[in-house]
């Protein structure tokens, strides 16, 4: 592995193109794990003693595959990022650093376009949650979530912790 992240693209058809890449062989329980455990050795050697939360879960009952913390110091806040971003991957069924670039960080925007009212704070268009599909199944099978770095970087631990299960289990 590289010793830094790559860049995260902001125009939205490579953003498009790089999601549609993403596309498992399978996704177990035990899978999670594995890519959790990934995220986690990854962040903890590129972001040494930097505290994110790492969360995976599945996208129809919610079932919690996978959360834990990169180092000491982080807060409950974190844990409220995770699910924002959660919240939009479900509904929008793309990465929340997609939504962001979308509406270019503009909030009140994407809040008015989607007419989410007093409810605009429940989402979140930041980079670090992305969702998981699986070749041959329509639709999501689960959201996964990193809060902590900043936001291009939690995108990019993810799409690359990804694109690294691909490789390794698509053997």
């Amino acid at each position: 592995m590289a010793d830094k992240l790559g860049e995260a693209p902001r125009d939205l058809p490579t953003i498009t193109q790089q999601q549609n890449t993403l596309l498992l062989p399978h996704f177990t329980a035990g899978d999670a794990f594995t890519l959790g455990v990934t995220l986690r050795t990854r962040i903890q050697t590129l972001y040494p003693n930097v505290p994110a939360v790492i969360n995976i879960t599945h996208t129809n009952t919610d079932a919690l595959l996978f959360h834990c913390t990169t180092a000491s110091g982080v807060q409950p806040d974190n844990d409220l990022w995770v699910a924002r971003k959660r919240k939009t991957v479900k509904r929008w069924g793309v990465s929340s650093w997609f939504m962001g670039r979308k509406f270019e960080g503009d909030e009140g925007a994407f809040a008015k376009k989607y007419a989410l009212g007093e409810g605009a704070g429940s989402y979140a268009i930041h980079g670090g949650g992305v969702p998981v599909r699986v070749k041959g199944v329509e639709g999501t099978v689960a959201v996964v979530v990193v809060s902590g770095l900043k936001q291009e970087e939690d995108h990019m631990v993810v799409v690359e912790g990804l694109q690294r299960f691909i490789a390794e289990e698509g053997k």
